[in-house]
This record gives structure tokens, C-alpha cells and sequence, in this order.
């Protein structure tokens, strides 16, 4: 699928609690397509009543449908048949998806939708294999650890990769046996409500796959803040990953998974194998949705001898990049999500300009097909670490270039002292990549690649203020979990 009429997409403006929409009357927020800027539809703002409402609703379900005590297969099975049916849903799912995002439709039916699907059937083949353990103990006791839900999980999903995002949360949270409350990001808020849907459909009980919509400021707090959650899981940036943990703290603490904010580098030495491969992949990584991506890799730090011809081979591929609306079958570059978030860019941008650094290319609106917000692909030279452009996560096909002339150099530019999600190394020396992936303060570092494959076994996560806990892998799934110790006189 390479396009679709925006104008034949309905969108249903409600909440989905206990297995069916909800509509409420209140104050809502409006909701525009970042392809053109057009307000589509208006967003119910729930309050804390409707989100206590929601809360309390998961909980019920949770303790009286018998998910969490089921056998395990058999919720496995269950999720299985969600999977199914998220796959076979493209169609729907993908131009929803693109309709009020800016994740391309091709893009969404051909990796979003399907790989949102592969996470719930990952997901879900962890039910009935990871559990508690016999403990060794001195004989005449029996020790143990048992594994046992939450009970209701607080999700808060973001806007840049809407369904991809919402699947990492909820698969691993129903596989462990919790409910889940999600609050989808205000400016993306349509496409999970299928997924909700599509959850009753598979067989998960009513209630036990929750939607609120609204903002971060009244919805999410409310959320986080409920006592009967009991775990909250966020991705979304810095400055409110810690405003959630400072919420989780005040209303009695409880367990927090947060990906946030990221400054990736991306370190190239003069030995790296196909520069043009290597100028590939790195303008993939800061253009991928429009560099609106937690782990884009936008400090590019490359070796002195071939950065110019180098940074050549990058110019030229973002040159070939079509600005254009998510439906659009020829557009080869997302718009960013608001006007806001561009001026955002540009700002950041003029601020490293003024301070005497130089646009090689972009560094201005781009042009477009359609009246949304779109930036061109940007490359700054003449940065310093010092640099508003170099510092900031700006959250935008931005690009900055910085060159060294040693290892210790390198390593040196790569650090960051607030961020440490992702990190990539390009080089044919095996011995000095493994230096680096040992020195590198970041959750992930990618060698000779850059970005996750299709692999949900490996986790994701950041360092420093880049976030705490992990999405995906085995970790995700145990993040899930509580574990109780249990010890057992059996002489007695």
C-alpha cells in the first residue's frame, strides 16, 4: 500500500474502557494531520474520574476474569490470536496509522503493522516459560521464588512510532498476566484504539486492555498517580520521564520502566569497510521519520582523513530525499509531527548558526507537497561540544559533524553528559570496535549497523538520563513481574 485518501479515514473519538468505546462530555483537544496541518478530529481530555474509572476497571478485570490464575498456554494462545489478527488487519490498521502520524503508509503497512504484530507473538511465547525458581537452601528447607503480575500497568506510549511503540508495552505486560491502562500520546491517538478492539476480538477480557485519551499534563499524571497502578512504563523525553518518576515517588512509590531523550553518536574511523554503505546508513539514521526517532544518530564524529568525502556521499543522499504527506506514494521524507516541533528544530538550528557554526546543507524549512510542518535534512559542520546543536536532542533530520584525529579523541567527542541511549561504530577492526563498545556509556552500540533489527530478544534501553529499565528482551517481560520468596521448613 503506497497511498490512500486522508478524506475516507474515519477516526472514533472516545475512550475504550471495559471492552467497549466511551464517550465522555468536557473540555477536548484538538487533533491535526502533521502531513497538511488539518484538524481531523477532537480528543476527549480525560480527567482523573474518568481515568480512576478506567483504573478500576482494569483492576476489576484483573482479579475477576481469571487472566492473571489462567493456565499460561492458554493466555499465550490468546495473545497468539491477537497477533494474527493485528497482522491480518493492515489494511485498516496501516492508513490509520499514517492518517494522523508521520510514519509513511508504506512504511506502516509494510514494517509497523507487521512488526507491532511479531512483538505480541514474541511476547506472548514467554507466558508459560518464565516463572519462579527452586532456590538452594540447606536440606530441610524448600526455598523458592514465585513470579506473579503487577496487577495493573500504567502505559504512556508516544507519538513517533504510535503502534510500534503501544505493542512494546502492552505485549509483555498481558503475556505476564497485568492489565493495562494506556494513555496514547494526544497527538496520535486513533490507531491503538484498533488495537484495543482488536484485543476483545483475539479473546482478551474486557478491561483488560484500557485506553484513556487525553493529555500528559491531566490524563498521564492522573495515570501514574493512581494507586492502584502498579507499575508505569514511558517512553517520551527527559523532562517529563522525570516528572513521571517524581509523580510515582509522591502518590507511593512503585516500579518505573522510562526510554528517553537521546544524542547518539556515530563514530567512523578511515578503516570503515564501503564508505557508501557507511554514508547510507548514517543519513538513514537521522532521516528515518524525519529524525523524530528516540535512538537517531545525530553526532556524526568520523576520522579527519575521509570526513569530507564522506560527509559528500551524505549530502548527496539527503538531496535525493522528497519531502511529503504520510500518504503521498512518492514522498521519501516524513513532516515532523507539529508546527511547534519545527520551529523547535529551527531554533536550535539558528542558535548553532549564530554561534558560528555552518549549515553544509538544509538548515531551513523544506518544501513539500502538502501544508504541513517539514524540515530539510541537515548537516552542521564547525560545532564544538559546546554547541546548543551538539547538546540538545533536537529531535529532527539534524545532523551534526565533528572530526578526530585519535582514538582517545574520538571517544572523547562520543561522550555526552546528559545522554547515553545509543551509540554506533564503524570501523574493520574488530579489537578497537570492542574497545569502544566497552567505553561507550550508552545502552546500546551498534557496530557496522546502526539501528535495532528485528530481533526482540535483544533489550533496549539508555543510560544516564537516556532512561532506566528496558524495553524488549527477556528484561522486558520480567520488568513485568514481581517476585515473592518463599521458604519452607519441611522437617518441622
Amino acid at each position: 500500500m503506497n497511498s490512500f485518501d486522508p478524506s475516507a479515514i474515519s477516526v472514533r473519538s472516545a475512550h475504550f474502557i471495559g471492552g467497549e468505546y466511551v464517550e465522555t462530555r468536557g473540555p477536548t483537544l484538538d487533533v491535526a494531520r502533521p502531513s497538511d496541518a488539518e484538524v481531523y478530529a477532537s480528543l476527549p481530555l480525560g480527567d482523573e474520574s474518568l481515568v480512576a474509572h478506567a483504573v478500576e476497571n482494569a483492576e476489576h478485570a484483573w482479579r475477576r476474569s481469571g487472566w492473571a490464575t489462567m493456565a499460561p498456554r492458554e493466555r499465550a494462545r490468546i495473545l497468539r490470536r491477537f497477533a494474527d489478527l493485528v497482522a491480518a488487519d493492515a489494511a485498516t490498521l496501516a492508513p490509520l496509522e499514517a492518517l494522523g502520524s508521520t510514519r509513511s503508509v508504506r512504511d506502516a503497512f509494510a514494517w509497523d503493522v507487521p512488526y507491532s504484530a511479531e512483538g505480541i507473538r514474541f511476547y506472548a511465547e514467554f507466558a508459560d516459560k518464565i516463572g519462579g525458581q527452586v532456590a538452594a537452601t540447606d536440606h530441610g528447607h524448600l526455598g523458592m521464588t514465585i513470579a506473579e503480575p503487577y496487577g495493573v500497568i500504567g502505559a504512556i506510549a508516544p507519538w513517533n512510532f504510535p503502534l510500534v511503540m503501544a505493542s512494546w508495552k502492552i505485549a509483555p505486560a498481558l503475556a505476564a498476566g497485568n492489565a493495562v491502562v494506556l494513555k496514547p500520546s494526544e497527538m496520535t491517538p486513533f490507531s491503538v484504539l484498533r488495537l484495543a478492539e482488536l484485543a476483545i476480538e483475539a479473546g482478551v477480557p474486557a478491561g483488560i486492555f484500557n485506553v484513556v485519551q487525553g493529555d500528559g499534563r491531566t490524563t498521564g499524571d492522573a495515570l501514574v498517580r493512581h494507586p492502584l497502578i502498579g507499575k508505569v512504563t514511558f517512553t517520551g523525553s527527559t523532562r517529563t520521564g522525570a516528572a513521571i518518576m517524581a509523580a510515582c515517588a509522591h502518590s507511593g512509590t512503585k516500579p518505573v520502566t522510562l526510554e528517553l531523550g537521546g544524542k547518539s553518536p556515530q563514530i567512523v574511523f578511515a578503516d570503515a569497510p564501503r564508505i557508501d554503505d557507511v554514508a547510507s546508513r548514517i543519513a538513514k539514521a537521522v532521516t528515518t521519520n524525519a529524525g523524530q526517532v528516540c535512538v537517531a544518530g545525530t553526532r556524526l564524529i568520523v576520522e579527519r582523513g575521509i570526513a569530507e568525502q564522506l560527509a559528500e556521499r551524505i549530502e548527496r543522499i539527503f538531496g535525493g530525499l522528497t519531502a511529503g504527506a504520510t500518504w503521498s506514494p512518492h514522498a521519501t521524507l516524513s513532516p515532523i509531527v507539529s508546527n511547534g516541533q519545527a520551529q523547535r528544530i529551527d531554533a536550535i538550528v539558528r542558535a548553532a548558526l549564530d554561534a558560528g557554526a555552518r549549515a553544509r546543507c538544509g538548515g531551513a524549512r523544506a518544501e513539500a507537497d502538502a501544508a504541513g510542518a517539514y524540515y530539510a535534512p541537515t548537516i552542521i559542520e564547525g560545532v564544538t561540544s559546546e554547541s546548543v546543536a551538539v547538546r540538545e536532542e533536537i529531535f529532527g533530520p539534524v545532523l551534526t559533524l565533528q572530526t578526530f584525529d585519535s582514538e582517545e579523541e574520538g571517544l572523547a567527542l562520543a561522550s555526552h553528559a546528559d545522554y547515553g541511549l545509543a551509540a554506533g561504530v564503524h570501523t574493520a577492526d574488530i579489537g578497537r570496535a570492542m574497545r569502544f563498545v566497552r567505553k561507550l556509556e550508552a545502552g546500546t552500540v551498534w557496530v557496522n549497523r546502526y539501528g535495532r533489527s528485528n530481533d526482540f530478544i535483544i533489550p533496549t534501553g539508555g543510560y544516564k538520563r537516556s532512561g532506566i529499565g528496558k524495553d524488549l528482551g527477556k528484561e522486558a517481560y520480567e520488568a513485568n513481574l514481581r517476585f515473592k520468596s518463599v521458604l519452607i521448613d519441611v522437617d518441622g
